[in-house]
Formats: structure tokens, C-alpha cells, sequence
């Protein structure tokens, strides 16, 4: 008897953007402009609170030198 197990890739989840690593500036480049500074939420269209999130990981990052 043969038993097939359906094996399917694990399903990959979005980040939100609270949820984005300080260590990967790269997720970050779009909340920022080419001056470096940070977006409003008129332009990212994010709520209040994952606004607050995003700013906070921005500044988390700068101040770890990791180039945002």
C-alpha cells in the first residue's frame, strides 16, 4: 500500500508593517523619502497604529546606523 502525503509549501505570511524587522531597511525604503524623511500617513495610507509602528522601527533603525 502506498500512503501519498500531500506535502504543500508552508504558506508564506505578509508582513504588516508593524511587523517589518528594523534590520531590513530595504521594507523600509517605501514609507521614506530620498531626503529620508518619513512619509505621512496621507501618502502610506496605513492606519494610526501601524503608522506609529513604522515610525518607530524607522527610528529604531537610524539610530542603529543601518542606513534608512
Amino acid at each position: 500500500m502506498s500512503t501519498s502525503v500531500d506535502t504543500q509549501p508552508p504558506q508564506q505570511q505578509s508582513l504588516t508593517p508593524e511587523k517589518f524587522p528594523f534590520t531590513a531597511p530595504e521594507l523600509m525604503s517605501r514609507y521614506v523619502t530620498d531626503t529620508g524623511k518619513i512619509l505621512p500617513r496621507k501618502y502610506t495610507h496605513l492606519s494610526a497604529k501601524q503608522q506609529r509602528a513604522v515610525t518607530r522601527t524607522i527610528k529604531q533603525s537610524r539610530n542603529t546606523l543601518l542606513g534608512l
